[in-house]
C-alpha cells in the first residue's frame, strides 16, 4: 500500500474483513458490535494508522465537539485561571476550546460570537461578564446552549459564588477590625448585574436603605485602581472592599506611595483570590474560592446540556471563605 495515500474507512474494513458500517460503529463506540469483531477492527485501525475524518464525522452528526469560550480580557489573571479550568475539563470530555477575548467591547463580542457560530461550535461559555440581549437572541436562533460563569445575570445556567453573602462577610471583616467608613469599589461597566449584587450585599451588611457615596466605580485595571486611591483618601474612607484583584493592587500601591499605612490607617480587601493577593506587600485579604473550579464546573455543566444528561442544578454556587492577608487587621 502506498505510504503517502490517505487511509480510508474502506481500507480498515477490508483489513478487518467487515463492513464499513461495522468500522463506523467501532469508531463511534457503539455497543452493537461483537467483542471479537471489535478487537479485529481496532487491530486493523492500529496497523493501518487510520485517522477518522473528523470533519466528515461532524457533518454527519451535526456536532463539531468544539466549544466557544468568550472572555472580556484574557490578560486579566482571574479570567485566565477560569479559562484553564474550562480547557482541562473540555479535554477530559474530548471537546476542543476556541477561546476569544472581546477586550470589554460589546460590539466586538457580538462579532466574535457570530464568527464562532460560523465555525459551528456546539455551545458557549461566557466568562466573567453579562450576555447581551442581542447575543442571547442569536444563540436562541441557532439553538446553542451557553453557560455564564463568574458573573451574575438572568441566564438559566450559571456558576458563581453567592455574591450577596460574600459581600456581607467582607464588610463584617473590615468593621470588626475597627474601621468606621468602608467603601465598596466595583465596576458597573459590562458588569451591571454583578455590581447590583455587590451593592445589595453591601446594603444588607450596613443596614442602610441607601449606600450613595459609599460605592465607587472603577475599571478593572491596575492604573484605574491606583488613581481611585486619591478619592478614597479625600472622602475620608478608612477601608475598602474591592471586587477585582488588579484594581485592589493599584489602590494598595497608591496608598503605600502616599505614606498611608496598611492596615493601620487603611484596610484593603479584595475578592478574586488570584496570585496577586499573595505577591503584594502587604498581602491582600480576599474572598477565597477556587477560580479554577468555577471554570471546570461550568464546562462539565455544558457537556451535560450537549449530551442531554440530567442536570440537577442549573444554578451552581461554589463555597467561599475569607483568606486572611496582612492588608487587614
Amino acid at each position: 500500500m502506498d505510504k503517502d495515500r490517505t487511509i480510508t474507512i474502506y481500507d480498515v474494513a477490508q483489513e478487518a474483513r467487515v463492513s464499513m458500517a461495522t468500522v463506523s460503529r467501532v469508531v463511534n463506540n457503539k455497543t452493537n458490535v461483537k467483542e471479537k469483531t471489535r478487537i479485529r477492527v481496532v487491530e486493523a485501525i492500529e496497523k493501518l494508522n487510520y485517522q477518522p475524518n473528523l470533519v466528515a464525522k461532524s457533518l454527519a452528526s451535526k456536532k463539531t465537539t468544539t466549544i466557544g469560550v468568550v472572555v472580556p480580557d484574557i490578560s486579566n489573571i482571574f479570567f485566565a485561571n477560569l479559562a484553564r479550568g474550562i480547557e482541562d475539563v473540555a479535554e477530559m470530555y474530548d471537546y476542543q476550546v476556541m477561546l476569544v477575548s472581546s477586550d470589554n467591547d460589546l460590539v466586538q463580542e457580538e462579532k466574535l460570537v457570530v464568527g464562532l457560530l460560523n465555525k459551528r461550535v456546539d455551545g458557549f461559555v461566557f466568562v466573567g461578564h453579562e450576555v447581551t440581549p442581542e447575543i442571547k437572541e442569536v444563540l436562541s436562533k441557532y439553538e446553542k446552549p451557553f453557560i455564564l460563569v463568574g458573573s451574575e445575570g438572568d441566564e438559566e445556567y450559571k456558576v458563581n459564588i453567592d455574591i450577596i453573602s460574600a459581600t456581607r462577610k467582607a464588610y463584617d471583616t473590615l468593621v470588626s477590625g475597627g474601621k468606621k467608613k468602608v467603601a465598596l469599589v466595583t465596576n458597573s461597566i459590562n458588569y451591571k448585574k454583578n455590581s447590583e449584587r455587590y451593592i445589595e450585599g453591601f446594603q444588607k451588611a450596613t443596614g442602610a436603605k441607601s449606600v450613595e457615596g459609599q460605592v465607587l466605580e472603577v475599571k478593572y485595571k491596575y492604573e484605574d485602581g491606583y488613581k481611585l486611591a486619591e478619592r478614597l483618601i479625600d472622602s475620608k474612607f478608612d477601608a475598602a472592599f474591592v471586587t477585582n484583584d488588579e484594581a485592589a493592587t493599584g489602590i494598595l500601591n497608591a496608598l503605600t506611595d502616599r505614606g498611608i499605612k496598611v492596615p493601620e490607617d487603611f484596610e484593603v480587601m479584595t475578592s478574586n483570590n488570584t496570585l496577586l493577593t499573595e505577591i503584594t506587600r502587604p498581602s491582600l485579604t480576599t474572598l477565597a474560592y477556587s477560580v479554577y473550579d468555577l471554570g471546570a464546573i461550568s464546562m462539565r455543566l455544558l457537556t451535560k446540556l450537549l449530551n442531554a444528561e440530567d442536570v440537577m442544578d442549573s444554578v451552581i454556587e461554589i463555597p467561599f471563605h475569607i483568606k486572611k492577608g496582612t492588608s487587614t487587621k
